[in-house]
């Protein structure tokens, strides 16, 4: 089971140069990624006079997010596994990839590096609002948690199937690009609804800096949730399996 993987870790962990390594470029890949989407998502509503509601602002929101994750993955891939979300972190962490310590070390990063990238753009645009996320009209709680739940879900699985499964052989060099676009693609899906998160940091960088909390639980237990339930799937059925597989050739 994967659940009796999970590791504590050692205090001693938090103060390894590896550790602090993976950390920063935790923090510099989040900073990355929610100035470039965040960004664009400012750059269109002044554009088009608060056009970022529309549905050429939702395919641009997609679009920006998807390659910005990209982005910020590739380049904290080789050093941190560029997790560059609290809940694949805490996906890896269920299934055993990654201890408790880190996750914390790599979970302060990611908030730090959103709540920076969106101070930098209230400061670099002049003052404008980094609009936080909230729900549509006509969308409860429960709805938007399972939209989270659900996108989320399929985040982290495209992460165990591309990027931690031992057995990715060179699927893991379009890891990335898999990940930026089941992101994109989730954010055409949800994003009129929910604003479609599936990001603990990417939520709470712009709620702290317009100190703005409705509703805001939504994006944390959510992506939690739906990762956690990605990782004992995974590990449980695909990982972890009961059965000898049949040679390739017999097929």
């Amino acid at each position: 089971m994967p659940i009796s993987r999970i590791a504590i870790g050692s205090p001693a962990e938090a103060s390894q140069p590896d550790a602090l390594k993976a950390a920063l470029a935790e923090f510099i890949s989040m900073l990355i990624f929610v100035f470039a989407g965040e960004g664009s998502g400012m750059a269109f509503s002044k554009l088009t006079d608060n056009g970022s509601t529309t549905p050429a602002g939702l395919v641009a929101a997609a679009i920006a997010h998807a390659f910005a994750l990209f982005v910020a993955v590739s380049v904290a891939a080789n050093i941190s596994g560029g997790h560059v979300n609290p809940a694949v972190t805490f996906g890896a962490f269920v299934g055993g990839h990654i201890t408790l310590l880190r996750s914390v070390l790599y979970w302060i990063a990611q908030l730090l590096g959103a709540v920076v990238a969106c101070l930098l753009l209230k400061f670099s645009t002049g003052g404008l609002e980094t609009a936080a996320f909230s729900l549509s009209s006509g969308v409860s709680v429960w709805n938007a948690l399972v939209f989270e739940i659900v996108m989320t879900f399929g985040l982290v699985y495209t992460v165990y199937a591309t990027a931690l499964d031992p057995k990715k052989g060179d699927l893991g060099i379009i890891a990335p690009i898999a990940i930026g676009f089941i992101v994109g693609a989730n954010i055409l899906a949800g994003g009129a609804f929910d604003g479609a998160s599936m990001n603990p940091a990417v939520s709470f960088g712009p709620a702290v800096v317009s100190w703005t909390w409705t509703g805001h639980w939504v994006y944390w237990l959510g992506p939690f949730v739906g990762a956690a339930i990605a990782a004992i799937v995974y590990e449980l059925f695909f990982i972890h399996q009961t059965h000898e597989q049949l040679p390739v050739a017999e097929y």
